[in-house]
């Protein structure tokens, strides 16, 4: 996977850059940062072959990321990611989004394992200062490959009980969101499409999954709702 250098081109200019001075950017600051700047971007694989690997990706808005981690096993038990690189083809805020997961994963020290099975999409988006709604997917997609890294650490070290299997029926295919995170969404106060979308951002990157997402949001509101 050939990568797009985060690099002032006039194709990334127009993915960055509003069409109206009035408007200036899209993006914040911190998102500009870790487009032109981005952080532990690896350009040769070949000193982490021995790395835990995950990758993502999204057909529908041409991004796929790929990242490399490597863990430590204190004397106290716990395991902590020690280094996060990665690889992302595709716009601003996929390049930006993973920058900052690769620094939120590592700083103080690392993140412990069970800390870092805990982060969420939202959280990325709020340390990058908010991204536009048609790029909320681009942040999906990190915490999915480090999902994938954590797992081929467990599945190499012979810890398959840990690993994370995807609860449910997968209904968008491109951010694997399933059956179990729309009720879950639902039981949680999203009673429309629009607070479902909110929660999980099913459709984002496949809105032909949409219909079926309606359906289980009725079958749900019925379910425990009744109405």
């Amino acid at each position: 996977m050939n990568p797009i250098t985060p690099a002032t081109t006039d194709a990334r200019k127009g993915d960055v850059v509003a069409p109206t001075k009035e408007k200036g950017w899209f993006y914040t600051d911190t998102v500009k940062d870790h487009f032109f700047h981005p952080k532990n971007f690896l350009d040769g694989e070949e000193d982490y072959k021995d790395a835990y690997l995950g990758m993502v990706g999204s057909p529908a808005c041409g991004d796929a990321m790929k990242v490399w981690l490597r863990i430590n096993k204190g004397t106290d038990g716990v395991e902590r990611i020690t280094e996060f690189k990665w690889k992302t083809f595709g716009c601003a805020s996929a390049i930006a989004s993973t920058s900052m997961l690769s620094v939120m994963v590592t700083e103080n020290e690392g993140l412990t394992l069970e800390e870092a099975l805990k982060l969420r999409p939202q959280q990325i988006m709020e340390r990058l200062g908010g991204l536009p709604n048609r790029k909320v997917h681009c942040s999906v997609l990190g915490d999915k490959a480090l999902r994938s890294a954590i797992n081929d650490y467990y599945r190499k070290t012979e810890q398959t009980d840990k690993i994370i299997v995807e609860q449910g029926r997968i209904i968008d295919k491109v951010l694997k969101i399933t059956d179990h995170d729309i009720e879950e969404a639902v039981l949680e106060g999203a009673d429309t499409l629009e607070k479902i979308q909110h929660k999980t951002k099913v459709g984002t990157g496949d809105p032909s999954c949409i219909p079926e997402v309606e359906q289980l949001l009725r079958f749900y509101k019925e379910k425990y709702f009744g109405s």
